[in-house]
């Protein structure tokens, strides 16, 4: 029975396709070493070509093969690529983690400037915009699959100050999911926001920013990249199987402190 059951879990993504951005370190790098343990084939997004070669070294250690990518998420081109690539070298395209993104420049609201603003937008929102134009109908033509994006507490359950461009954007991945639900489930394509609490990345600041960042949570820690990548692969696999146009929770128990 025990052979079984670790057969099983082991086998969450076997010869499935996968894309995953934000792959070159953090929750992104978690994430893609977890569903090539999981037997997935990926292709791995990232600005920083040297990140994303140490990940794909990391997948194929472990007998699966990535192809890398080296672009920017704002980019439409970024995503036609990645999607052709799947395609073209796997022949499906199965699920995505759509993980990038960045806070900007952090100031209050009146503060913020124009750029700022359209700057993180167009990462943490736009991009997610364009990976899902991209990647819905390639999965429809291979049977379906699973979009999942990488969303925040902050927006969601709560602001935090001089984050409101950030808060901004992660709070709108919400109704991106749902539209894709309302528009794509009867296809048998499902979208899920994962919304991390603190997690102990680069993102996570200095050691006093992590020390106060822990005390929001219940848990009283920020996670582990691997704990968030945890969470993804119950959404990105057929464990979630009815499961879309919802938010997932890996937080520490930080929206559960505050509202």
């Amino acid at each position: 029975t025990d052979g079984f059951i670790q057969e099983t879990i082991m086998t969450l993504l076997t010869n499935r396709t996968i894309i995953i951005s934000g792959a070159s370190s953090g929750i992104g790098a978690a994430a893609a070493e977890l569903f090539a343990d999981h037997g997935a084939n990926l292709v791995l997004i990232a600005r920083d070509k040297t990140g994303l070669e140490e990940t794909a070294t990391q997948v194929r250690n472990r007998g699966r093969q990535a192809i890398i990518l080296s672009g920017d998420v704002r980019d439409p081109q970024t995503h036609e690529r990645a999607v052709d690539r799947a395609m073209n070298d796997f022949g499906r395209l199965d699920g995505a983690f759509n993980n990038a993104g960045e806070t900007g420049d952090m100031s209050p609201i009146a503060e913020i400037s124009l750029e700022t603003f359209e700057h993180v937008l167009a990462t943490n929102l736009t991009g997610a915009f364009l990976a899902s134009k991209y990647q819905i109908p390639a999965m429809i033509e291979t049977g379906g699959g699973s979009i999942v994006f990488t969303g925040s507490f902050v927006g969601v359950s709560a602001g935090l100050p001089t984050m409101g461009a950030y808060a901004t954007a992660k709070s709108g991945l919400l109704g991106l999911i749902r539209s894709i639900t309302a528009d794509y489930a009867a296809q048998n394509i499902r979208s899920t926001a994962l919304l991390p609490g603190g997690t102990n990345t680069r993102m996570a600041g200095n050691a006093d920013d992590r020390e106060w960042a822990a005390g929001l949570h219940a848990m009283k820690r920020l996670a582990d990249p691997q704990e968030i990548a945890q969470a993804a692969l119950f959404l990105v696999s057929d464990m979630s199987s009815f499961v879309s146009g919802s938010a997932l929770w890996a937080d520490g128990g930080n929206a559960a402190v505050k509202v």
